[in-house]
């Protein structure tokens, strides 16, 4: 297993280095992309790279989004040759701390995509925290299961082969659609999705880029898309929902 960290940054240079420092403990190596940040950020990173040569920066000299960002990232693990990859938001939402609980995770289940499930405190806004549980609503009936307990939580470790495999053949959505979609796409790929509960907050100085009624609309029309893909693939979902249930039963699968 060879490891490393991806962070989207779009104007959110304030806590990068704090982050990068606390990835480097971890001995991982980090790739930063620069989703067409303005120059003042950009002029940051560039700082960052100049301090530290083992990081990596991969630039889009125009905005793609989130998702875009991560893809890039991605991408640019697996051209490396790192065989998994933690991506980790560039805001400081994330207990950096639990990072090593994921890794463990994935250490033990190599194959499986590890993704935090969100402990939140009272700073997130409660329309956030509403169109999250909508979300998660529509994400298990997409799945015909409850075992997604969280498809927003941008702090997770990708196994890179069949996740870059994924990227390669579907055009998947490049905002905060995201993160939702590739989870669900590689549910239906049978790839075991385990969660690790951690803390997230909203910090007062923190800078989102969630834009209120785009995002909304791009979400909606996703699960719109996914509902249909899941109605077709529903004979596959129900055999692979059984096949596991039989495996769980007799003690050759562990949860």
């Amino acid at each position: 297993m060879k490891l490393c960290a991806v962070i989207p940054s779009f104007n959110h240079s304030a806590k990068l280095e704090e982050i990068y420092n606390i990835l480097e403990t971890l001995k991982l190596t980090v790739i930063i992309v620069d989703d067409a940040s303005s120059p003042e950020h950009a002029k940051v990173l560039q700082q960052l790279i100049k301090k530290h040569s083992a990081l990596h920066l991969v630039t889009h000299h125009t905005n793609q989004g989130k998702g875009g960002a991560v893809i890039s990232g991605l991408l640019k693990a697996k051209a490396l040759g790192f065989s998994h990859a933690l991506q980790v938001d560039a805001d400081g939402q994330h207990d950096l701390l639990d990072a090593e609980k994921l890794i463990s995770l994935s250490v033990k289940h190599p194959k499986a995509l590890i993704s935090g499930q969100p402990i939140y405190d009272s700073s997130i806004p409660k329309s956030r925290l509403w169109g999250r549980k909508i979300t998660h609503f529509w994400v298990h009936i997409e799945t015909l299961s409850r075992q997604v307990k969280d498809t927003m939580c941008g702090f997770r470790v990708y196994p890179l082969i069949t996740t870059c495999q994924l990227i390669n053949s579907v055009k998947l959505g490049k905002r905060m659609d995201f993160d939702i979609e590739i989870m669900v796409r590689l549910f239906w790929k049978n790839v075991d999705i385990k969660f690790v509960p951690t803390h997230v907050d909203y910090p007062e100085d923190g800078q989102s880029h969630f834009r209120a009624l785009e995002d909304n609309v791009l979400i909606s029309w996703l699960h719109t898309r996914l509902v249909i893909g899941m109605l077709i693939r529903s004979p596959l979902l129900i055999s692979h929902k059984f096949s596991k249930h039989k495996r769980l039963k007799n003690g050759l699968t562990s949860d």
